[in-house]
């Protein structure tokens, strides 16, 4: 039910719709805005590389984690609330960020901004739902999925050129003014409105499916640490496995649940997801690995990253509109499939660039990838907001953006670990007569941007060679990225064409 019952003219929508998407800009914007900066906030706070890890994953477990719970809230007290309280504190939590001077008080504040994040990410898309019907609220949230893409992509470059100018601080502070703006437009345009059927807050399913997350990150996070056979990450993953039964029970049970069990007997629901998940392997790890490798390993410039980057964050500025007049003549299962299949062709080429190669070798791939990736980009959310009704918008939403975010911090905690795991190996083989901890403690230094201290464990063995075998680790990391992408693309295709009524029959 609103406040009122009056209708927003077009003029007013279109304002409730520039505080959403300014909220999703700045979203993005903080998650990979540290990721460039990561290097220098190295330097200047110091910390080992899980805690450094954990300056791009405590952001993304508490925004993922949170928001299916972050969308009951929404229905439950007031969409509108929720979204001007999370954009209340925000702020607050990205200031304090800039002022702190110690690594593990800076990952702390970075969950916070994740949870604050997954509040007004939340409040604003289910308020958006109720103020949109029929193809403009597709229109609307396609419009939000490609916001949200935008500043995924782009947060790298003006990161990148602000921490040149300004330093690392910079690069946390940018977004405070774009969630200003949005409480603004938010606090004086929004009506308030809840779901009247809602029941309140599925606190066990919440609980349990937040801790889930939380164990499975912290194991995947330290297996390269300490192994993957040591006693805490094995109790860290079974313990996620087992929390993510009993969050299964509880599911089943709730009369209200946070996530609806029964809608995965439905294909398209599945396919959805499927998609949902399918960029955090092909693009979003990008984002933060790519950064890491040109600053911290090949030497390049915060400007010049961002402008390596611009190649892979372009075609998002464009192909998504493209892929929305090709719902003409083409169904979104099979752009979105063609899409996985371009993006993962481009990793397979990036692949084979070396560190050290001309930097025109390496743009084609990077420029593939983000063609590719962005043909599913702009239909993903719209896709999404037919899966439940509209009254529970706030679950819809919240399923949605919960696969895709926690679906990239989940990806690019393995991928990370992966990475240094394959980088250990490949040292190993270069350093006759050393340990293979020093290789595992050398890939985790290399890993994470800190080259000049990996050498200095390393030496005698020259750079060149290190590189080197930095170049065939991040190679083979990228040949699996693209084969997962290959066989993500044709189970999307294969389970978006099968009719839900054949589904449900069987």
């Amino acid at each position: 039910m609103t406040a009122h019952a009056i209708p927003h003219s077009s003029a007013e929508k279109l304002m409730i719709l520039a505080a959403v998407c300014l909220a999703a800009l700045a979203m993005p914007i903080s998650f990979t805005g540290p990721a460039v900066a990561l290097p220098s906030i190295a330097r200047a706070l110091g910390g080992s590389p899980v805690e450094l890890n954990w300056v791009t994953n405590a952001f993304m477990l508490a925004f993922g984690s949170s928001l299916m719970a972050s969308g009951a809230l929404a229905d439950n007290y007031g969409r509108k609330r929720i979204f001007l309280t999370g954009l209340g504190l925000f702020g607050p939590f990205s200031l304090a960020l800039s002022l702190v001077t110690n690594l593990v008080l800076f990952d702390i504040l970075r969950a916070a901004q994740g949870l604050s994040s997954a509040l007004a990410f939340s409040g604003g898309m289910a308020a958006l739902a109720q103020e949109f019907e029929g193809s403009e609220r597709t229109r609307a949230f396609s419009l939000i999925g490609i916001t949200f893409g935008v500043g995924l992509s782009f947060g790298p470059i003006l990161s990148g050129v602000l921490i040149s100018h300004f330093g690392w601080q910079a690069a946390i502070l940018v977004t405070v003014p774009l969630t200003i703006i949005a409480f603004g437009l938010g606090a004086s345009r929004l009506r308030e409105s809840r779901d009247p059927d809602a029941r309140g807050i599925d606190w066990p399913g919440a609980i349990s499916f937040t801790l889930a997350l939380t164990l499975l990150t912290s194991g995947i996070l330290q297996a390269p640490d300490i192994g993957w056979g040591h006693p805490l990450v094995v109790s860290l993953l079974v313990g996620a496995i087992l929390v993510f039964g009993i969050f299964a029970i509880i599911e089943k049970r709730a009369a209200r649940p946070m996530l609806d069990l029964s809608l995965f007997r439905y294909p398209r629901f599945v396919g959805v997801q499927l998609l949902a998940a399918a960029p955090a392997y092909s693009f979003v790890v990008l984002l933060i690995l790519l950064p890491i490798r040109y600053i911290g390993v090949e030497g390049f410039s915060e400007v010049q990253t961002g402008q390596m980057m611009l190649a892979l964050s372009a075609p998002l500025l464009i192909v998504p509109f493209l892929a929305a007049l090709l719902t003409r003549w083409f169904s979104p299962a099979i752009l979105c499939s063609v899409g996985l299949l371009i993006s993962a062709a481009g990793l397979f080429w990036l692949s084979r660039c070396m560190p050290g190669q001309p930097v025109e070798l390496t743009l084609p791939a990077l420029v593939l990838i983000g063609f590719g990736i962005s043909l599913p980009w702009g239909l993903m959310d719209g896709l999404a907001v037919s899966v439940v009704p509209k009254e529970r918008a706030g679950m819809a939403t919240g399923i949605f953006s919960t696969t895709r975010i926690a679906g990239e911090g989940i990806a690019l905690a393995i991928v990370s670990a992966l990475l240094t795991a394959l980088l250990g190996w490949k040292l190993g083989a270069v350093l006759p007569g050393r340990t293979g901890p020093d290789a595992i403690e050398a890939a985790q230094k290399i890993a994470t941007g800190n080259l000049a201290s990996a050498l200095t464990l390393l030496d005698p063995v020259s750079r060149e060679i290190v590189l080197q075998s930095y170049g065939e680790a991040f190679g083979h990391l990228l040949r699996i990225l693209s084969e997962i992408t290959v066989v993500t693309a044709i189970s999307i295709f294969v389970v978006m064409r099968i009719p839900d009524n054949e589904a449900v029959a069987a």
